[in-house]
């Protein structure tokens, strides 16, 4: 089984006159109906709204096609704030998820109305020193313990920084309704990247079975419960992708058991995606430019870890495709490196791919999320541009390659070095 890239060699042979390559690339088109098909599995609940996280891919570019699919951002720092306001997002369109929160980041939350997501139960009078409370605020649950499905572990909340426990959740919404905070919302991510079918209704659940217990206990409205991230993407081409409509209807029964008996059939949902909403629709495309033969075969190109640092830090599985070779025998095992001054710096390893030859262009998939954002400056290296392939098929640079009087833009070269 293959994955197939949704751009072709002609193509690439065409943007690489204007742009050199390594640069990241997305797919417009199936941006937008990727969005679509997540709106449509929620849309039996009437406030549902994807937070898109910022995070995975920090473009105004791409914000901006989400924007115009009725698509929020989900914030987590300053940066990611500003970045939103200027694309046009306000009020209820952000949340703003942190945690180890700096006063300035509290306050520009609180100067665009965004829905503020506390993470530990000190932040609210920190924040009350900065800004008043608005009449819908949201808590983060850490139910602790490990969180399974169908006996499996999938994750270890009890080792999570994130989020309070039931007992601080009961007495943060308890302080806040007391300083006037009418609407309140619940928030948690307990697992990461998993392709189960069963995470989000598992989760729903949890999170609605806490909401009733709430309402009955403090006599407040509960008016949303956030879902977080945590569906994911088959990196490998032998997974199977999640069935969003299978998702959606699994919370859609959690939702009718548990909910509207107790009345509560205007709690919206909420989900924060960021892998799921843009990583298959994202890749980087790279250039073979060395071979080395020695105790294993090596092909150099010219992306690195400092393009995509999930295969070197992670040990993540990335798929390649070899350009104009698709259908060709993967009859040849390689590493994939860059350049780096480290040993991990390496895409692939021991993968079976087609023969490369040098000027061959690869493109490792799945880079729309926690590929570009993730990037850094590691022995000097250059963040890559960023490509929109639009659904015209024609294309647009959303952000410029860094050059080096960027690289060199922080430091005070002007006055020397001396004292």
């Amino acid at each position: 089984m293959e994955k197939k890239p949704f751009v072709t060699l002609a193509q690439v042979e065409e943007m690489v006159k204007e742009y050199p390559t390594p640069f990241h690339l997305y797919d417009e088109k199936g941006i937008r109906e990727n969005a679509r098909r997540l709106q449509e599995a929620f849309a039996w609940n009437k406030g549902f709204r994807e937070y898109f996280a910022v995070k995975a891919t920090p473009n105004p570019f791409l914000m901006q096609i989400l924007k115009e699919e009725g698509i929020g951002v989900d914030c987590s720092s300053y940066t990611e704030l500003y970045l939103s306001d200027k694309v046009g997002f306000h009020g209820d369109e952000i949340m703003f998820s942190s945690n180890v929160t700096p006063e300035e980041d509290f306050r520009l939350a609180a100067d665009l109305d965004a829905i503020i997501n506390f993470d530990d139960i000190t932040h609210l009078k920190f924040y009350e020193k900065l800004a008043p409370f608005r009449e819908t605020m949201c808590c983060r649950y850490n139910p602790g313990g490990d969180f399974s499905i169908h006996n499996q572990i999938m994750d270890t909340p009890q080792d999570a920084k994130y989020g309070m426990t039931k007992a601080q959740i009961i007495e943060a919404f308890s302080y806040m309704k007391e300083k006037g905070v009418k609407h309140f919302g619940l928030h948690a991510f307990l697992a990461s990247n998993t392709t189960t079918e069963a995470y989000y209704p598992k989760l729903a659940g949890i999170l609605f079975q806490l909401a009733v217990e709430l309402k009955q206990e403090l006599g407040i409205h509960m008016a949303f419960v956030n879902l977080s991230g945590g569906v994911g993407v088959p990196y490998r081409p032998e997974e199977e992708p999640c069935d969003i409509m299978a998702i959606g209807e699994g919370v859609r029964k959690a939702y009718e058991e548990i909910l509207i008996p107790e009345g509560m059939g205007d709690l919206a949902i909420y989900t924060e995606l960021g892998r799921f909403m843009l990583a298959p629709y994202g890749c980087l495309v790279t250039k073979a430019i060395h071979e080395k033969h020695i105790y294993k075969e090596y092909i150099g190109v010219d992306a690195c870890a400092a393009n995509l640092m999930r295969p070197a830090v992670y040990g993540a599985y990335h798929h390649i495709t070899v350009l104009g070779k698709e259908d060709a025998a993967a009859d040849h095992v390689y590493d994939i490196t860059g350049g780096l001054c480290e040993n991990c710096d390496k895409f692939a390893i021991d993968r079976p791919l087609p023969e490369i030859a040098i000027g061959d262009y690869l493109i490792i998939h799945d880079t729309g999320a926690h590929g570009f954002s993730m990037g850094y400056n590691y022995n000097g290296k250059l963040r890559s541009a960023e490509i929109l392939l639009k659904e015209d098929s024609s294309t647009r640079l959303i952000r410029r390659a860094e050059t080096k009087e960027d690289y060199f833009a922080t430091l005070d070269l002007e006055h020397g070095f001396t004292r």
